[in-house]
């Protein structure tokens, strides 16, 4: 069942992966972002969402920030290993670990979600569509979420609202523009072997057409 969700915030990064020193955002939001949005909204075990379309509702702006982050990250590896001997640091401690980085940002973005979900074999018994649309619908509109959504990074929140009528487009984006590989999503079908899904991307009239993940545009 499709649902409209308008979203906005001040800024916004949607990181290239290929990136790999200096945070810098694709220049809409990608798909795995928009899934992991409407999840801090409402999840369940019984659906998975599906991302149709996403709507870009302002000029693509970029701007350049300093942030603190740390250098160092804690892999699954490590933590696995310390769970198996029962003994062994694992933390980071950010005032000895911490630098500032560049990051090529997005600001005062406003999108439109067009998703819809399918049910899951984890569903209850007692679970349908209709009873998980009047759930998301009620939730969005009284702007409750398990936690804060948000634009890419923590530090970055996103207001949201039920979408009644799509934004007209604005003029800069009218026209066709290639966005080139986009982050579709994370493969997560082996836990051992975590794998990005990528596909090519359009921006038209300020809509970018997400293909589904069956599809032949969706390349791993």
């Amino acid at each position: 069942m499709a649902i409209q969700v308008e979203v906005w915030g001040e800024y916004a990064c949607f990181t290239r992966p290929e990136m790999k020193t200096e945070r810098v955002s694709y220049d809409c939001m990608t798909p795995s972002a928009a899934r992991g949005l409407l999840e801090s909204i409402y999840w369940h075990p019984g659906l998975m969402w599906r991302i149709d379309r996403i709507h870009v509702c302002a000029p693509i702006r970029f701007t350049n920030l300093r942030r603190n982050e740390v250098k160092s990250t804690l892999s699954a590896r490590s933590a696995r290993t310390v769970m198996e001997r029962g003994k062994g640091e694992l933390y980071l401690c950010t005032s000895d670990d911490i630098q500032q980085r560049a990051a090529l940002l997005l600001r005062d973005v406003r999108y439109v979600i067009e998703a819809h979900f399918d049910m899951t074999s984890q569903a209850a018994p007692g679970d349908n569509p209709g009873k998980f649309q009047d759930i998301v619908k009620r939730r969005i509109k009284k702007g409750q979420f398990y936690h804060q959504p948000c634009f890419g990074c923590r530090e970055f929140p996103a207001h949201f609202r039920w979408c009644e009528e799509l934004p007209p487009c604005p003029k800069e984006l009218l026209g066709e523009r290639d966005l080139g590989w986009i982050l579709y999503d994370m493969d997560y079908t082996n836990p051992e072997d975590i794998r990005p899904l990528f596909f090519r991307g359009t921006l038209r009239d300020g809509v970018l057409e997400v293909p589904a993940r069956e599809s032949g545009e969706v390349r791993g």
